[in-house]
């Protein structure tokens, strides 16, 4: 997954603007320079720190850290913290079930309330609109792990994490995203309404919206002070959810891409990792996403315990919402495996282990070599 920020608030890590790059759905590549060849190869790239987000996140994470202050030590309510939860599982659905397998992937359609619903979910998250995001994603599909990979893994833990919001992007990133096909987006008005209106939609959604509804219903702490300073809910439902809420999804772009097995393809840096899962609703099943981008699981689980982005998806199918769900079969599942996996898809088998010398287990052959 790949989200940023608005262009008011991290815009300079971005090279991508829709008000200097108008909208191409298939331009051609750059003149002189061959559609395989990378930028690195032609000139030097370094690193350019872009202070202003430096401080953003700073500014957030010392935020964040005060809302734990509160929560612990300052009774906030529990029905404030339980409704922080709630938000944040709301906000997550935006990204997971609308900008990642929705948008980005096409793995199932929607009806427009559904689209309708994700998006104004997704505007709560506050990850750049979903044109952004889906750009974005795709560009880190189709040129995973290279300098055009928005949050190359390669780089170490942190770029990936969040070091790469930190600096100017990569020059390849720009150029391959330009040759991205994001027609089925300018087709969809959801998408293209939220594009329009986003600097008014996401601070209705994320910071206004939901802390009224604690202080409206249930009279928890109003101030009219921002954040930090005072002891209020706007701290705990507003930073706190928003932050946790961006680590959950950078783990899918690190963690996932750096720690697990990879039962499905061997050759890949996505993982598994039971623990991004957790995090990220359902994510965390990367090395499957990655070699079956277009199944709506992302994940071969036949259960929801780790994955409650199927759950939700399943939900609106019932009820006729979501449609046309897209999933691998065993079959094909199988036959992948037995080319390119690591062979650790039903876990680490301990059985019909020896357990020293004398065991009777242990072959004439391995003897035989030992000696």
């Amino acid at each position: 997954m790949a989200p940023s920020l608005t262009p008011h608030f991290l815009s300079e890590a971005e090279v991508i603007s829709p008000s200097v790059y108008p909208i191409k759905s298939k331009p051609s590549p750059s003149p002189g320079i061959e559609p395989n060849e990378s930028y690195s190869s032609r000139h030097p790239y370094r690193w350019s720190i872009v202070w202003r987000n430096v401080l953003a996140f700073a500014y957030l994470h010392l935020g964040a850290s005060y809302a734990v202050y509160l929560m612990f030590f300052n009774q906030v309510q529990l029905k404030t913290i339980l409704y922080m939860l709630f938000v944040g599982f709301i906000s997550g659905e935006g990204v997971t079930a609308g900008a990642h397998r929705l948008w980005a992937h096409r793995t199932y359609s929607a009806k427009w309330p559904l689209r309708l619903i994700l998006m104004l979910a997704n505007s709560m998250a506050f990850q750049n609109h979903l044109y952004e995001w889906v750009r974005d994603h795709r560009v880190h599909h189709k040129f995973t792990d290279t300098d055009a990979d928005p949050h190359n893994s390669r780089r170490g833990f942190f770029f990936s994490h969040m070091g790469w919001l930190m600096v100017r992007k990569h020059p390849d990133v720009k150029r391959r995203g330009a040759t991205v096909d994001l027609s089925d987006l300018e087709k969809d008005w959801v998408v293209m309404f939220q594009k329009k209106y986003y600097l008014i939609l996401m601070p209705i959604c994320c910071f206004l919206i939901p802390p009224l509804i604690p202080w409206y219903f249930w009279s928890e702490k109003w101030t009219n002070a921002w954040y930090v300073f005072h002891k209020n809910w706007e701290t705990l439902c507003a930073l706190l959810r928003y932050t946790v809420s961006l680590h959950g999804t950078w783990l899918v772009n690190s963690a996932a891409h750096i720690w697990g097995m990879r039962p499905y393809d061997k050759h890949i840096s996505s993982s598994e990792n039971s623990s991004v899962a957790f995090l990220a609703f359902g994510e965390g099943w990367h090395n499957y996403h990655h070699t079956f981008p277009w199944d709506y699981k992302a994940a071969e689980l036949g259960n929801y315990r780790l994955n409650l982005t199927t759950a939700i998806i399943d939900m609106f199918a019932w009820i006729g919402w979501a449609y046309d769900l897209k999933t691998a079969s065993p079959e094909m599942v199988s036959r992948r495996v037995a080319r390119t996996g690591d062979g650790t898809r039903h876990g680490h088998s301990h059985e019909n282990q020896v357990w020293g010398w004398n065991d009777e287990d242990l072959t004439e052959e391995d003897r035989m070599l030992a000696e």
